[in-house]
Formats: structure tokens, C-alpha cells, sequence
């Protein structure tokens, strides 16, 4: 691999930006003031490493264009101070839009195709390095880490050709793509009037056990990819009623019980009628048929919105058109949505500031906050464009008269933070819990996000068991397909309350596990 530091004139620090401290002063104005970014956020993720967040756009900071050089704009924004550090990334020869986006059992941000459809680039939280190329070029596919540290992808006809975007899959400590001709993209093609183009994109991808993969949608026809040797894929059935959901939302809110919460898109890319629909997924082993329940609708219709899973199991949706058009803030569900697992029900939250539809994204932050930017990126001038991002403050922070702030527990120490699947986690809060008090803990995966595809991000409910009023012992599963390998934060819930993060690296089991 190619190394590279930028130097320092090829930073920007841009100063008087809003700390992820700022918090709106009640629950009817959750919303921070603008922060102004030097490019537009279609792809984010976290670092691990640094608890700051990596951004990109393509080769130019508001617009894109086909065989660009290999050149991307990049940001990293420290939400702690504001601060913003812009710089272009030449070196690894990618323009790294619309790419696959995946988080390795190290931290390491891995982002693969797009722009420039065949190559790989590694940030591990300080640098950008150069990979090796993938077999299959392509880009507006999804990738996913499986259970021992490598990287599936499938799909992507957006680059590199029509068609036959078949699986394959990576090996980061090896640094080799491999195919996987048993991995066909075909069976999980949409009816897109677009055609093959768009009809393998962004696929709703969840690593399971033992290395298999659900593709969930956005085709209504669901399978399961088997990443052994050659790799093979086995129909897991429909979902329900529901029409094909391309640009959707798909996020695995309830890891422990294989709960996936699926949402909206619409049955073409463009042009296209979204819809509200939401159902519940839920896996047992791989390869056996996916329960599917259909529930209440969402209260508007998106396409190109963003789903975040919050650390008391619930999930905020934000964004999106009721019908999708790229390129423009027309038709834009302006009003956000909070669903609650309890209830299964949809909960309307106080208006966006700013449209985000195409091009937009959404991450959780390590205080239980929200990024919430972009839209736009045209390849041309256009009122679409948002080189901004506001923090969402959600209801938790608050109490029930939405003005008092919450008490927050806060973690004093974790004992372990690294550990392997299987074993227990030794946690201290700064104040004992009373009787009275209810007390939980949550984990959620470091995520990354970029064009409504977040196949990183789950949650985890973890019980305590308690050794005294400030310590407690909390056991992990065994399983490396609900746990998934790699960087989570984890939350104390006093009363639903959410502390800030403590991160906690979760390594692959043994090869025998």
C-alpha cells in the first residue's frame, strides 16, 4: 500500500463551527444552529479511533463528473471542538463517490468503487492508503464485514459496466479481493424502469452468522448470500405486500432477537412514487425464510431519506422525498419521524431546518446526538446543493415537559474495553443506581452512511447484572453474527436516559468459533 500524510497546506481548519456540546435549550427546538461545511456530506462515517467523523463528496466539493482524475474532497470534522480539517486526497488515484462503505474489525474505514469503479481506499484514522483493486469494478453497491473481519460486496452497475456485478469479497489483513461466482446479483435485481443500471443498487445487506449475508431488499425478493469457498445464495422469501423499496431504509434495531426494521423507497430509482411502507424482518439461522410483519405506515412517503438507530432501541428517520427526483429539494418530507419498537409506531418530531434528500446522510454521534447533512453534490450549479449539517437533540435529552434537562448517568470506566465475542464487560458508573432507578446498557456499532445505505450500524441490548450500586458485570453473546466484529459505543440507559459513549473494540472469535 501507498502511505500518505497530507501536508499542511493542504489543510483548511475552519474555526467557529458548533460543537456536538451545543444542545438546544428544549425538545421543540432540537435542532443546532447550521454548521457550515467546506463540501457536501454524501458519505460519512466514524472514526473509531479518533471519535471524529470522516467526510467525502468527489472530485470537486459541490459537484461530480465522470473519470475525475482519482481525485476526492475529504473533510474530517471534530464534533467536540467544531473544528473542520479539508483537505484532497490525489494519492490513492479514487474519486471515492458513490462508493461501498464498510467498517473492518480494526476501525478502518474501507471505501470501495464508486467514481472510480475499481479501486480501493483504507483510512485508518490518520491517513489514506491505497488498496488493492476489486475484481468486479462498480459503485452504488453495498458492502458489509462478516463475522471474521473480511468485506462482502454485491452489485453496483452505477460504474464499470451494466450488469454481472456478482459478489465478492475482501480481505483487509491479506489486502485481496476474491471472487465469489456463487454469489449472483441477479436474483436480487429490482424492476427499476431504469433497467439493470439501477436496479442491483444499494443493496440492504446485514452480516448474519457464520459468515452468510441477508440481502433484504430493496428488491421485495429477499436471499441469503453464503460467502464459503465459492459462495452460494438461497431465496429467504418476500417481503409481504411491499412494493420494491430502491433508495429505502433498513437498519437492525434489535441485533439479539434478529430485528430489522425496513422502510419507505420507491419501486424505481427516479421518477418514481415513494412510498411509507414499514415492516419488521426477522432472521433466525441462515438460509431459513425471513418472518415478515407489516406494520403502520410511516406518517410521510420517503425515498433518499436517512434511518438512525438511537441508543434506547428506537429510530429516527429523517429526510427524503415522496417523490424522488435527483437533483432537487422538491417534494421534501420535511417533517422527521421517531419509530419506537414498543409501540411500532411512527411519531412526527419537529421540522428539518434544510431538505435532505439525494446525497444527504445521517450518523449517531458518541453523545447519543445526531449528524444530519448534505443534498445535492449536482453536476451542475444547482439550489439542491447543502454544504451544511445541523445536530439533532433528541427527545431523551429532556424531561417530560420537553424543557428540563435529563440527568445522564455517566460511565466511569470500563475495565476491558477490548474484548473477544463471549466474553463479559466490567462497567462502573460515577453515581449509584437506586432501587428505584431502571438501568440498561446498549451497543451500537460505529457506522458509516451514504446514500440511504448504513450497513454498519446495529444495536445490541446488553443485560447487567449487578456486583453493587456502581459496578456491573454485563455478558455478551457468543455470536460473531449479532456482535459483529469491529468498534461500538457503549451506552448506560438510566430511566432512557442515555449516558455519553464509551468505545469498545469487539474482536473476530477464534477461527474454531
Amino acid at each position: 500500500m501507498r502511505h500518505f500524510r497530507p501536508p499542511l497546506a493542504a489543510l483548511v481548519l475552519i474555526t467557529g463551527a458548533v460543537s456536538y456540546e451545543h444542545q438546544p435549550t428544549n425538545a421543540t427546538h432540537p435542532w443546532s444552529e447550521r454548521i457550515d461545511l467546506p463540501l457536501i456530506p454524501v458519505a460519512v462515517s466514524m472514526v473509531p479511533t479518533t471519535g471524529e467523523v470522516a467526510i467525502w463528496a468527489a472530485f470537486k466539493n459541490d459537484s461530480f463528473g465522470v473519470d475525475a482524475a482519482g481525485v476526492t474532497q475529504t473533510a474530517i470534522y471534530n464534533p467536540k471542538n467544531g473544528t473542520i480539517a479539508h483537505y484532497s486526497i490525489s494519492h490513492t488515484e479514487h474519486d471515492m463517490f458513490c462508493p461501498g462503505i464498510s467498517l473492518d474489525f480494526k476501525g478502518r474505514i474501507i471505501v470501495s468503487g464508486g467514481d472510480t469503479e475499481e479501486k480501493t481506499s483504507i483510512f485508518d484514522g490518520k491517513e489514506w492508503k491505497a488498496a488493492s483493486d476489486m475484481k468486479i469494478p462498480r459503485g452504488y453497491q453495498s458492502s458489509t464485514t462478516i463475522t471474521d473481519g473480511r468485506i462482502f460486496t454485491v452489485g453496483g452497475s452505477f460504474s464499470g459496466g451494466i450488469g454481472n456485478k456478482d459478489g465478492e469479497i475482501y480481505d483487509p489483513e491479506a489486502d485481496e479481493w476474491t471472487l465469489l461466482p456463487g454469489c449472483s446479483a441477479e436474483p436480487m435485481l429490482t424492476n427499476d424502469a431504469g433497467g439493470i443500471y439501477r436496479s442491483d443498487n444499494h443493496g440492504w445487506l446485514f452480516a448474519w452468522s457464520n459468515g452468510s449475508v441477508l440481502q433484504a431488499g430493496p428488491s421485495t425478493k429477499m436471499h441469503w448470500f453464503d460467502t464459503h469457498e465459492n459462495g452460494s445464495i438461497t431465496h429467504a422469501g418476500t417481503r409481504g405486500n411491499d412494493t420494491d423499496g430502491m433508495a429505502g431504509m433498513a437498519v437492525m434495531y434489535d441485533a439479539g432477537k434478529g430485528k430489522i426494521l425496513t422502510l419507505g423507497g420507491a419501486p424505481s430509482y427516479n421518477d418514481s412514487k415513494a412510498t411509507s411502507n414499514a415492516h419488521i424482518l426477522t432472521v433466525h439461522k441462515p438460509g431459513e425464510p425471513v418472518l415478515v410483519e407489516e406494520i403502520n405506515n410511516m406518517h410521510s412517503a420517503r425515498s433518499f431519506a436517512n434511518a438512525v438507530i438511537l441508543p434506547d432501541g428506537k429510530v429516527f428517520v429523517v429526510g427524503g422525498q415522496s417523490y424522488p427526483i435527483v437533483f432537487t429539494d422538491a417534494n421534501s418530507s420535511m417533517v422527521p419521524e421517531l419509530w419506537d419498537p414498543k409501540t411500532k409506531e411512527f411519531t412526527e418530531l419537529p421540522k428539518l431546518p434544510t431538505p435532505r434528500n439525494y446525497h444527504s446522510s445521517a450518523l449517531l454521534l458518541p453523545n447519543a446526538t445526531v449528524f444530519v447533512g448534505g443534498g445535492g453534490l449536482c453536476p451542475y450549479a444547482c439550489e439542491a446543493n447543502h454544504l451544511d449539517a445541523h445536530i439533532y437533540t433528541p427527545p431523551y435529552f429532556f424531561e417530560s415537559d420537553g424543557v428540563t434537562p435529563a440527568k445522564r448517568p455517566i460511565i466511569n470506566h470500563v475495565v476491558n474495553p477490548t474484548l473477544k465475542i463471549g466474553q463479559t464487560l466490567n462497567v462502573s458508573l460515577s453515581q449509584p443506581v437506586e432501587s428505584t432507578q431502571k438501568l440498561t446498557f446498549s451497543m451500537v456499532r460505529m457506522s458509516s452512511s451514504t446514500h440511504t445505505v448504513n450497513t454498519d450500524q446495529r444495536r445490541v441490548n446488553v443485560s447487567p447484572q449487578a456486583a453493587n450500586a456502581t459496578l456491573f458485570t454485563l455478558g455478551l453473546t457468543r455470536d460473531a453474527g449479532v456482535l459483529l466484529p469491529g468498534y461500538w459505543h457503549l451506552f448506560a440507559m438510566l430511566n432512557g436516559v442515555p449516558s455519553e459513549a464509551e468505545t469498545i473494540l469487539v474482536e473476530p472469535p477464534m477461527a474454531s468459533q
